[in-house]
């Protein structure tokens, strides 16, 4: 009997400390609650995942109202997991949500936008590949923005025109659209984007970065006496292309500004390549040439002209590639003379070539056919990002091989290759102006030291160094003790 009482007593003592040690925050049987991570980092537990996301989704009235959508998600990198557990132990959502808010931003549901562009590498001589990302609520607002682009570059009318398959056909001289394209990689997919990135809800606003790499009003000018456009252009560091295309009332450099004008002075600064194709036939001025022969037996000085020079006229066929507005390459497609070139005879009374070129009578520096494709002055980096100054023109359509020549007499100074002019000359012309001529394809035989004549080839056209198309690159200087000491100027100037 008293072996069974102590028997009772050691079972009723366990049991009461078995029930003194039970820890009542443990339930009898597991519970199934959720451990929210935010970048691995643990926030807390909640009972329900959709608790959490409604109570984000109602207290987010603000981005929604800002973005105009019906609902807010959580951070990307939140992950909520599934956990078991006999703990009865949960955090307040509110708790959980002022967490997550501190920490990181919310997200709507759009589309990012991958534009990958080709662009000047950071030694200045090669080049990298650079990505840009653009958030839309919708993918049409992208597509919007990019056909907003090709009115912008092409003329409304114009695009409507090829869109429609409503060209008019050329007969004799005329431009028609051949294609528009992105020239840059682009791809797009839906995801959450966070709520503190540049989300564009309309096209207009994207347009605008696109071209302008900001959505912030360009700078205005008010016209002055005595003002055109190249001009206006020029002072506010602009080139005349970004001039016409941020001011499409004008359609060529030539239209005339009236004082108290306000005009738009557009800095682009794209973050998307537009290129366009167009098929050209124009009628072109070819201007004849001076060339001078040498008779050992007149005086020197005493000059006599045997043959008056005639400009002609020639029909111009070629494809013209821009991108953004500039012209990009020329390809010559066909010449038709309508009326020959009579060039200027001059005899003059002296054996050898003069080393001292003339300072009134300059030879222009390639074949006939030719386009202006950058004019001298301020213009949207090509290879880089922002504004740069072109030190000379770029004269293209003449096509890959054709001649170059040199605009005056003179003595070759340098010869030879850098990363940007390509294939270069330098010529000292001994009468205080210096000329480059860049991105040729090959030499001719000439050599540091030799004296050249005006006219005389001394090159082929090319695209070496940084070019994007068959061009040649000629700079001009004045004063100094070298093309780059001296005052740069407009080549033009020398042929007007």
């Amino acid at each position: 009997m008293k072996k069974i009482l102590i028997g009772i007593l050691v079972f009723v003592l366990g049991i009461c400390i078995a029930f003194l040690s039970f820890d009542h925050a443990q339930g009898k049987y597991p519970n199934t609650y959720y451990r929210v991570y935010l970048n691995d980092e643990v926030l807390g537990i909640i009972k329900d995942k959709q608790t959490l996301d409604d109570y984000i989704n109602k207290q987010s009235d603000a981005y929604k109202k800002q973005y105009n959508v019906d609902k807010i998600y959580i951070p990307n990198g939140i992950e909520i997991k599934k956990i078991t557990t006999y703990s009865n132990d949960v955090d307040d959502v509110k708790d959980i949500y002022d967490k997550i808010a501190a920490k990181e931003p919310f997200t709507v549901e759009g589309y990012r936008f991958s534009i990958k562009r080709e662009v000047l590498a950071e030694d200045g001589q090669t080049t990298k590949i650079e990505t840009y990302y653009i958030y839309v609520l919708n993918p049409s607002i992208f597509d919007e923005s990019v056909i907003n682009l090709y009115k912008t570059f092409a003329g409304t009318e114009n695009y409507d025109a090829y869109a429609n398959h409503a060209q008019t056909d050329i007969t004799s001289t005329g431009t028609i659209i051949e294609s528009m394209y992105v020239k840059d990689d682009v791809s797009y997919k839906k995801m959450k984007i966070p709520a503190s990135e540049s989300i564009y809800l309309d096209s207009a606003t994207l347009t605008k970065y696109l071209m302008f790499g900001t959505t912030e009003d360009q700078q205005k000018y008010t016209v002055k006496v005595g003002d055109n456009i190249e001009q206006v252009a020029f002072d506010n560091e602009i080139s005349i292309e970004e001039f016409l295309i941020s001011n499409p009332t004008f359609t060529n450099a030539k239209n005339l500004l009236f004082p108290g004008q306000e005009v738009v002075i557009g800095k682009m600064n794209s973050k998307i390549s537009i290129a366009m194709e167009q098929y050209q036939v124009e009628d072109m001025v070819s201007k004849y040439t001076t060339t001078v022969q040498y008779d050992p037996n007149k005086i020197v000085g005493n000059d006599e002209v045997t043959q008056q020079g005639e400009d002609g006229l020639q029909r111009i066929t070629k494809r013209v590639v821009s991108v953004n507005g500039s012209i990009n390459s020329v390809i010559p497609l066909n010449t038709q003379e309508l009326k020959p070139t009579i060039n200027k005879i001059i005899v003059r009374g002296e054996k050898a070539i003069p080393n001292v070129g003339s300072t009134t009578t300059w030879t222009w520096p390639t074949n006939s056919g030719w386009t202006i494709s950058s004019y001298y002055g301020y213009r949207a980096g090509v290879f880089v990002s922002g504004r740069e100054f072109h030190n000379g023109i770029d004269i293209a359509g003449t096509g890959e091989g054709s001649p170059v020549y040199a605009i005056n007499n003179g003595v070759i100074v340098e010869k030879g290759y850098k990363y940007d002019n390509g294939n270069y000359i330098i010529i000292n012309h001994n009468n205080g102006y210096f000329s480059l001529y860049g991105h040729m394809s090959k030499f001719t035989a000439v050599k540091v030291g030799d004296v050249v004549a005006a006219g005389q080839q001394i090159g082929y056209v090319g695209h070496t160094g940084f070019a994007s198309g068959p061009h040649l690159h000629l700079s001009v200087s004045y004063g100094g003790k070298g093309l780059w000491s001296g005052a740069l100027l407009n080549p033009l100037t020398l042929f007007k």
